[in-house]
């Protein structure tokens, strides 16, 4: 179940209880989040509409960790990240968060394999071990043929598949996606949605993103709109 009421809600993977984010820009002060909660289960799927400016990518980055509120908590897995920093904050985040991009951030002089391994050399795993969760990572999102061609060598939609491969590699707690079909075509698209959703159904992650497109977010369980930095609608589907 997905809230954005604030009411307690014991079984919510992720809480977050009256966010704000506010920015200097000068001598002004721009609110871009004020005062959001939102709850989200174990296995929901949840994309995050508006338009341009309305706080989408910088809740993202604060769930995330990549940035901090100004006020309220996030709770993720019962650690509450809002006052870490520094390097427990960089272990929290490679231990619980996958993110996926739109320009996929794949690193140019590595090959599939290498890119999807990088997330795993932060931890405490052999090279065998390493090895074989990659291949099962790229096996799942149907490149196990294409590991060792380097990123020039793939598609757009093969490079953001392996952006995913990457993602999941280390089973992070949820994954984050930033417009992750914003750089495809429609059938490029349609395929890391579907994969995108098969993470979900058949393995049980969370997944929340923030997208433009009505057809990704179709694939989502919960649509929430964000304008002027409220959640002020949401849908089940």
């Amino acid at each position: 179940m997905v809230r954005v009421d604030g009411i307690e809600n014991s079984n919510a993977l992720v809480q977050v209880r009256n966010l704000d984010k506010t920015y200097q820009r000068g001598s002004q002060e721009v609110d871009v989040l004020q005062g959001l909660n939102l709850d989200v289960e174990q296995g929901e799927f949840v994309a995050f509409m508006g338009p341009s400016g309305s706080g989408k990518t910088t809740l993202l980055n604060l769930l995330g960790g990549l940035d901090l509120p100004t006020r309220g908590t996030i709770t993720v897995d019962g650690d509450e990240i809002t006052h870490l920093s520094g390097p427990k904050l960089s272990a929290w985040r490679a231990r619980h968060v996958g993110f996926v991009f739109q320009m996929y951030n794949l690193l140019p002089v590595l090959t599939a394999f290498q890119n999807v391994e990088l997330p795993l050399l932060l931890t405490r795993l052999g090279k065998a071990e390493r090895r074989r969760h990659v291949e099962v990572a790229l096996d799942l999102v149907g490149l196990a043929d294409r590991m060792d061609h380097f990123p020039r060598q793939l598609s757009g939609g093969q490079e953001q598949r392996v952006s995913i491969a990457r993602a999941i590699v280390a089973d992070p707690t949820f994954l984050l996606c930033d417009e992750p079909t914003g750089d495809l075509d429609r059938r490029s698209a349609d395929e890391v949605m579907g994969l995108l959703d098969r993470l979900c159904v058949e393995f049980g992650k969370t997944i929340l993103m923030v997208t433009h497109d009505p057809r990704a977010a179709e694939r989502a369980g919960t649509v929430l709109h964000l304008d002027k930095g409220l959640l002020v609608e949401g849908q089940r589907t």
